[in-house]
């Protein structure tokens, strides 16, 4: 699962895919607009959770989940038809999961915005305009092939054919695709079109260090709209966030408190992203490790051991699982289990948030 930060050229997206992927080497080099191929990282979703099992079960390392992310060039308008080789920046829109859209809330004389006013609504407006264009035009070239097929009697062709239809009717009305319900037969039927309206949005408002809580006026409007629209919406300096990432522990934990931060706002965006994506954690916990799995939200037992390895799936049998509250009661897990609350759960378990799992398998 990976999320790709989209926006405008200009407002501060590799400044943010730096700070949040801590990549000093990506910081040396210039990535200008005309760059076709996108800059990708990993970056850790931070969980106290872990430091919290640590206590009891203590391991020689933490490991936290992580997510991939990718910096992909400035759009502009005009893109859905080749402005500014927008089809190859598009196309790289395609490949992700998840769109995490910059928008500029600053102001910087010194920083020329694309449009030559900074308006966050226009930004949104120009990107959301874009992906429903590309999106219109790989739905109309893939409509005659699904017709043709159908008419030979395909059933599932006949099934695509219904789905484009629906998608183009909707895209019609201005609205991007992630407004329009489809049922899992018919997401499936054009899940290979790689629809960028499809996708769910996160928006980042880029701020200015006199408001990193992010309740300036530029950054109401954002929010207001992501409201209307089911977003949400995460304040974050990239310029300052660049700066901390760039501090060894001491010198970061001085200077957020000097700002006035408790964590770094990447904090809170990975985690969002992480959500956004669709994703929640479970736990595994020895003295080897504790760690972190990321697994989608509604993944059963199989699945999750499947993340550790799919010989863990093929071969499930059952699953031991307490949560952490239980830890914190209990203090080990030799007391959960006395105390009866190690549960021991099937093949059509339903996975939670926080889960700390054993999995037995046989291969």
């Amino acid at each position: 699962m990976k999320a790709g930060i989209v926006g405008l050229p200009n407002v501060g997206k590799s400044t943010l895919f730096n700070a949040l992927t801590s990549s000093k080497a990506a910081q040396s080099a210039n990535y200008p607009f005309c760059t076709i191929e996108p800059n990708e990282g990993i970056v850790s979703v931070p969980d106290e959770r872990l430091a919290r099992i640590s206590k009891y079960i203590v391991p020689k390392k933490l490991v936290p989940t992580a997510l991939k992310l990718v910096d992909i060039a400035g759009i502009v308008k005009g893109a859905s038809v080749g402005e500014g080789l927008g089809n190859k920046f598009l196309s790289h829109i395609r490949e992700v999961d998840a769109i995490l859209q910059v928008v500029r809330c600053f102001e910087d004389p010194d920083v020329v915005h694309v449009a030559g006013v900074v308006n966050p609504l226009s930004d949104i407006e120009t990107i959301e305009i874009e992906l429903m264009l590309a999106d219109i035009q790989t739905l109309e070239t893939a409509l005659p092939k699904a017709e043709r097929t159908a008419k030979s009697g395909d059933k599932e062709a006949k099934f695509r054919v219904e789905a484009i239809r629906k998608c183009l009717d909707h895209l019609a009305k201005d609205e991007p695709l992630r407004k329009l319900h489809l049922d899992e037969l018919e997401a499936a039927a054009i899940g290979s079109f790689g629809l960028m309206t499809a996708k769910p949005i996160l928006y980042v408002a880029n701020v200015d260090e006199s408001d990193l809580e992010g309740q300036g006026p530029l950054v109401m409007e954002v929010r207001t709209f992501a409201a209307k629209v089911g977003a949400s919406v995460v304040p974050v300096c990239a310029k300052l966030e660049s700066e901390i990432a760039e501090l060894d522990e001491a010198d970061r934990i001085e200077m957020l408190e000097s700002s006035g931060l408790s964590a770094p706002a990447l904090t809170v965006l990975a985690r969002e992203a992480y959500r956004v994506l669709g994703l929640q954690s479970y736990f595994t916990a020895g003295e080897k490790e504790v760690r972190a799995w990321p697994i989608p939200i509604g993944a059963t037992a199989p699945q999750a051991a499947g993340v550790i390895h799919t010989d863990f799936e093929k071969g499930f049998i059952r699953a031991e699982v307490y949560t952490l509250n239980d830890l914190e009661t209990y203090k080990s897990e030799k007391e959960i289990r006395g105390a009866g609350k190690l549960r021991v759960e099937g093949k059509n378990y339903v996975m939670h948030d926080g889960d700390i799992c054993h999995f037995l398998f046989n291969t």
